[in-house]
């Protein structure tokens, strides 16, 4: 807990009076004090006006004594009084009474008050301290603990259910960066090893002919293309978390068109048409550049997988306030257990299905990243040797409040019904 220090000029008051506790026991004593004055305050008032009150003034009489034969003696003088005067003096007293009693009563309910104060501020303020106790155990490397508040669901049940929501929010992402770096450095440390076992052998061996440098020199290469590939997939994901991007109008149908011009040549090496079924006026705002990456991302699993000889889609549109971009081929498709995990970092599917290109596993993960990042969404149709359609269903912006909160559960190019994919998290 950092502590300010003591203002200069000021005198330096003891710990607790800096607390909210003490600032709420002297309000709530400072108001009950204010409102009992007022209560006797008014009764005295009221007393005082509506009685005639004053001290006795003593006079005194010839006091005698009276003899049988009619004689009198005189015995002196004596107090004597008249009865108003003494209606008064009784009123007198009472209103001293009743003034002598406030005065201690409002004394005995401030110190009662006081401690009434500071009982009721510690049961109010309880929460606000379990708050703090869990704020204060919970470090970056430990979010598991959560505060899980208890009560009334009120100000207080409201602040630590959101103080708990955001610490979810913090430990999913903490423990996806983790994982990131783990997967990271497994997938790195497979190529650096290949490349320092290669050069080991052509360096040190003495027998090493050209035949055995040239074949250690591609497989070298292959493992630096490969490195280069997964740095360059994680640049495109740190980037496009980044603030700096500026996000502006965008064409869907260009995005998909650019994308597609990057990868005719590629298709057509391995016999293979990109056809181009591009809508107008589906414009989004957002990252130009980081749509088309993830469209490129799609063509190029599409170009890689499809069988030789059949055609690969690209399609804009809009439906219900949503724009898409959605790609297809003809490729081996995605059993329904392994739809939900294509998106995964680093998941490549089982080994006979992998192409015999090493790739680093990122791709969709990517695509689904920026999908999310512009506040979409990403849905797969796909059936084990028929094919599969990727769709990118885009809101007209980030904060529109235009479009519904899920998109169309359809595809678009097809019809059917989308797999069970994760929205956005």
């Amino acid at each position: 807990m950092i502590r300010r220090p003591p203002t200069p000029g000021r005198p330096r008051l003891p710990g607790f009076a800096h607390s909210i506790r003490f600032r709420l026991t002297v309000l709530y004593s400072t108001l009950l004090f204010a409102l009992a004055a007022l209560v006797l305050g008014g009764i005295y008032l009221v007393l005082a006006e509506r009685t005639d009150a004053g001290p006795i003034t003593t006079r005194y009489a010839k006091n005698f004594r009276y003899e049988s034969d009619g004689t009198r003696t005189y015995l002196g003088t004596i107090p004597v009084a008249d009865v108003r005067q003494v209606e008064r003096a009784v009123n007198y007293e009472t209103q001293q009474t009743v003034k002598h009693y406030s005065l201690g009563m409002l004394g005995g309910l401030f110190v009662a008050s006081l401690g009434i104060g500071w009982v009721l501020s510690g049961r109010a303020l309880k929460p606000v301290r379990a708050i703090a106790r869990t704020a204060e155990d919970i470090q970056a490397t430990d979010l598991s603990r959560r505060i899980r508040l208890d009560g009334p669901k009120d100000e207080l049940r409201y602040l630590a259910d959101t103080i708990d929501s955001m610490l979810d929010r913090l430990d999913t992402a903490f423990d996806a960066q983790r994982r990131l770096i783990d997967d990271a450095s497994h997938e790195l440390r497979s190529p650096l090893a290949i490349i320092r076992a290669n050069l080991d052998t052509v360096l040190t061996a003495p027998d090493t002919t050209d035949e055995d440098r040239r074949r250690a020199a591609l497989v070298v290469d292959r493992a630096t293309t490969r490195m280069t590939r997964l740095v360059e997939d994680l640049l495109a994901t740190a980037r496009r978390s980044a603030p700096a991007l500026q996000d502006t109008d965008v064409d869907l149908a260009a995005v998909a068109r650019e994308a597609a011009e990057e990868f005719d040549s590629l298709a057509a090496g391995r016999g293979l048409t990109i056809e181009r079924e591009l809508g107008t006026g589906a414009v989004v705002i957002g990252d130009h550049d980081a749509l088309r990456r993830a469209v490129g991302n799609l063509l190029s699993n599409a170009v890689r997988l499809a069988p030789v000889g059949t055609r690969i889609t690209v399609a804009t549109g809009a439906h219900e306030g949503w724009r898409w971009i959605a790609v297809r081929d003809g490729g081996p498709g995605i059993p329904a257990d392994d739809q939900a995990r294509v998106f995964d970092r680093f998941w490549r599917g089982p080994a006979g299905r992998r192409s015999r290109e090493r790739r680093t596993g990122l791709g969709l993960a990517i695509v689904r990243h920026i999908v999310e990042a512009h506040a979409g969404y990403v849905r797969l149709f796909s059936e084990p040797a028929v094919g599969s359609t990727f769709v990118l269903w885009l809101p007209l912006a980030a904060a529109d409040g235009g479009t519904s909160e899920q998109p169309p559960g359809l595809d678009p190019l097809g019809g059917s019904d989308a797999g069970e994919v994760p929205g956005p998290r």
